[in-house]
């Protein structure tokens, strides 16, 4: 009891309002914590309405995940090209299979038994 008392006295001095209208306040707390209608309330239809409007079609997008286009590197193409060439004709190991998977960084070729995969890095230039 004495903590409604000083809960009424704290809304009075705050909000600057008379006793009657603390108790308004509290009791319409006290119905909004238990969960009862109040007059701030929607109606039924307006309840209607606002769930229409809540929960509208959820269609999902419509994305266009092409991978972007590379520019072409000619330099690059050109080494990898070199060196598929060298493995072919001018390695001192006898190289098989020698296939360019990626025209701009990877080689994949065989030394006997074994398979190896050659990649070519391009580094960044150094920001100032």
């Amino acid at each position: 009891m004495n903590d409604i008392r000083k809960q009424k006295q704290k809304i009075m001095t705050i909000l600057n309002v008379s006793s009657e209208e603390a108790d308004e306040i509290l009791a319409y707390d006290k119905a909004v914590e238990q969960g009862k209608k109040t007059k701030y309330d929607l109606s039924p239809e307006q309840e209607k309405e606002t769930r229409k409007y809540r929960q509208a079609d959820r269609k999902r997008g419509v994305y266009n995940f092409t991978q972007r286009e590379r520019k072409p590197n000619a330099t690059k193409e050109g080494i990898v090209e070199e060196i598929a060439n060298f493995l072919k004709e001018n390695s001192h190991f006898e190289t098989k299979n020698v296939e360019i998977t990626n025209k701009n960084r990877e080689i994949v070729f065989q030394v006997g038994e074994d398979t190896f995969t050659w990649t070519l890095v391009q580094k960044r230039k150094p920001k100032n």
